[in-house]
């Protein structure tokens, strides 16, 4: 697909909420406050780790980009911490949601806007902070999305983004698992697409658009015009082994094989 192809379908994929999965399995589709709390536990009760890769603001009106605002979980937690908050996705439908959750908290909201990452619409070194949890690997160019966020980051600034781990258990053995046959009957672009349905659907089960997997390699190597760089892995499936003889829940298993064969890598960077 051309960039631009990839720009639109992403436009319509997202406007679905990212999380629409999860709000459906705990009866909370639509978005009024009650809903939305407990939309917001129970995302923060999957990803108990979220919390300590979000930021604090360390000086009055510290100015912080959001790219990737889903139900708007991360942004409702940036915004109750004090930050000058700014949101960014490619979609209305995120845009919309998070506009009113600044509002329910006595803001306007005007801060919130469409657009892509590849072309941040913000100045140079306009902000202090810049965040996006499982965005950036969705735009179909990663380099210009890096590109980006150092623009817009202020010198000495930091930045924490979420890509998806190339080197997850995931990717090394569930998704190759029957690879010959599933190739032989999809082709590899139905193959390909098999692959983006593990990590991301819509309700009708469609995989997004796009999706790009990088090692902790590759990511030193995206990244190298930050000055530092911290990566940690993530996040991990159930497991069963042996024809269901060896079973382990996932929140058995987020603290050990977690931090090696983990699904994400948490990288944080400074400019």
């Amino acid at each position: 697909m051309t960039q631009s192809n990839v720009d639109n379908k992403n436009q319509g994929f997202w406007d679905e909420l990212c999380g629409s999965g999860l709000a459906k399995s705990i009866g909370t589709l639509d978005n009024s406050p009650e809903s939305i709390k407990k939309f917001d536990s129970a995302y923060m009760g999957l990803y108990p780790y979220l919390f300590q890769y979000l930021p604090h603001p360390t000086k009055p009106e510290e100015r912080i980009l959001e790219i990737g605002l889903g139900y708007g979980t991360v942004g409702g937690i940036l915004v109750e911490r004090g930050f000058d908050y700014y949101g960014l996705d490619i979609a209305e439908g995120p845009v919309g949601l998070m506009g009113e959750r600044m509002k329910r908290n006595g803001l306007s909201g005007q801060s919130v806007q469409e657009g892509s990452a590849l072309e941040i619409p913000h100045p140079n070194e306009h902000f202090d902070k810049v965040i996006s949890i499982g965005c950036l690997h969705h735009t179909g160019d990663l380099e210009k999305c890096v590109a980006e966020v150092h623009r817009v980051l202020a010198p000495g600034g930091e930045a924490v983004i979420m890509l998806y781990n190339r080197l997850s258990y995931r990717q090394l053995v569930q998704a190759p698992a029957n690879w010959y046959r599933e190739m032989r009957a999809e082709g590899w672009n139905g193959y390909r697409q098999r692959i983006r349905a593990m990590y991301d659907t819509n309700l009708e089960g469609e995989a997004a658009p796009h999706t790009d997997y990088i090692s902790m390699f590759k990511a030193h190597r995206l990244f190298k015009s930050f000055t530092s760089i911290d990566i940690d892995i993530q996040n991990f499936d159930h497991l069963t082994l042996f024809g269901g003889k060896f079973h382990r829940d996932r929140p058995q298993l987020l603290n050990n094989i977690g931090r090696i064969f983990g699904l994400d890598l948490y990288i944080t960077l400074q400019k």
